[in-house]
């Protein structure tokens, strides 16, 4: 059976947001909680991930919103594939510098393959990264694209809650 873990942006997720919808479909979804929420610092970050896979032995596959991409891209960067099968990422920020804005600390995307099949579904009404900029780091990480349309940036606000289609990008992943 394959396992998903669930890697949240920036914030940990509402209880209304899809990715709390997702965990609360299956209890053995996981979701990597933070120890700083509202800030991003990507060393913690990353290494939370690693500490949710730490001993991991099962077929994984990730499912990262926004800040959470990064969080993947990096983890994959400096770890390498692990357990993880796939990654579905879900409207990544578009970090073309490295910045700090006096809470967080984010690196410039790497820009390496993914050493995993990965899925990258952006929204063409995005307000934290165009789509053609998705496409870009979707060819980048040799990931395939998906177009969402009309989505923002996937958030509860952007009217997501539950969002089937993960569902189904998450079955397209799994090694099962």
């Amino acid at each position: 059976m394959t396992r998903v873990l669930l890697v949240p942006g920036r914030n940990d997720p509402r209880p209304e947001h899809w990715q709390e919808w997702l965990a609360r479909r299956d209890p053995a979804r996981r979701m990597v909680r933070h120890a700083t929420p509202g800030r991003y610092v990507a060393d913690e970050r990353v290494a939370a991930l690693a500490a949710a896979l730490d001993g991991v032995t099962a077929p994984t596959v990730l499912v990262a919103h926004s800040a959470g991409c990064l969080t993947v891209a990096l983890w994959a960067a400096s770890c390498g594939p692990g357990p993880v099968r796939g990654a579905l990422l879900v409207t990544p920020p578009d970090i073309a510098e490295p910045w700090t804005d006096g809470t967080s600390v984010l690196p410039a995307l790497p820009d390496d393959r993914l050493p995993f099949p990965s899925i990258l579904a952006a929204s063409r009404t995005d307000p934290v990264m165009t789509y053609d900029r998705a496409a870009h780091w979707a060819r980048r990480w040799g990931s395939e694209l998906v177009d969402l349309g009309d989505a923002g940036h996937l958030t509860t606000t952007d009217g997501y809650g539950p969002w089937p289609k993960a569902e189904t990008l998450i079955a397209r992943l799994s090694t099962d």
